[in-house]
C-alpha cells in the first residue's frame, strides 16, 4: 500500500493531459529551452524505442537520425519542460524494447506502419475511456477510505 501523502505530493505534479504514444511511435516531443533570459520551444523528432519507470519517475527513449548517426534522448514523461507529445505514425512492432534499431541501417531501420480502421480506433477510445472512468472510481473510492467518517470520528473522541 503506497503512503496517501506521496500520492498527493505525485498527483500535484503528474501532467494533467492523457499522453497517447507507444513503443515504435514516430512522436514529435515539443521542448521548453530557456538561454539566459529567453525561452523558446524546440521539436524533437524520433521513433520511441524505449519507455520505463512508473508514476513521476517515468521516463522515454527517442532516437532518430542525424547526418546518417542515431542520437537517443531520454525524456521524463511529468516534466514541466516537456511542453507536448504528438504522434506522427504509428510502428507495428512485437517487443517493448526496440534496442535493436541501433545496429539497423538504412531501410531497415524503419518500422512497418500499425494500420487500424475506424471501427477499432473508435473502439480502442472507448475502452480508453472506460478505463481512465474506472480509474477516477478506483481513486475516489480510495480517497473515501482514507478520511475517517463520522462513526470513526466519535470512537477517536470516546477514547481520548
Amino acid at each position: 500500500m503506497r503512503n496517501p501523502l506521496l500520492d498527493a505530493v505525485e498527483n500535484k505534479y503528474k501532467r494533467q493531459d492523457d499522453l497517447d504514444f507507444e513503443i515504435g511511435d514516430t512522436v514529435v516531443v515539443t521542448i521548453r529551452i530557456v538561454e539566459g533570459e529567453k525561452e523558446r520551444l524546440q521539436d524533437y523528432e524520433g521513433t520511441v524505442i524505449s519507455r520505463r519507470g512508473r508514476g513521476l519517475d517515468e521516463m522515454f527513449t527517442v532516437r532518430r537520425i542525424v547526418a546518417d548517426q542515431g542520437v537517443e534522448r531520454v525524456f521524463p514523461i511529468h516534466s514541466p519542460k516537456v511542453v507536448s507529445i504528438k504522434t506522427k505514425r504509428r510502428g507495428k512492432v512485437r517487443r517493448c524494447k526496440l534496442y535493436y534499431l541501433r545496429d539497423r541501417v538504412g531501410k531497415a531501420r524503419k518500422l512497418r506502419e500499425r494500420r487500424i480502421s475506424a471501427a477499432q480506433r473508435r473502439a480502442a477510445e472507448e475502452a480508453r475511456a472506460e478505463k481512465r472512468r474506472r480509474e477516477a472510481e478506483a481513486a475516489e473510492v480510495a480517497a473515501a477510505a482514507a478520511e475517517p467518517g463520522p462513526a470513526e470520528d466519535a470512537e477517536v473522541a470516546a477514547t481520548t
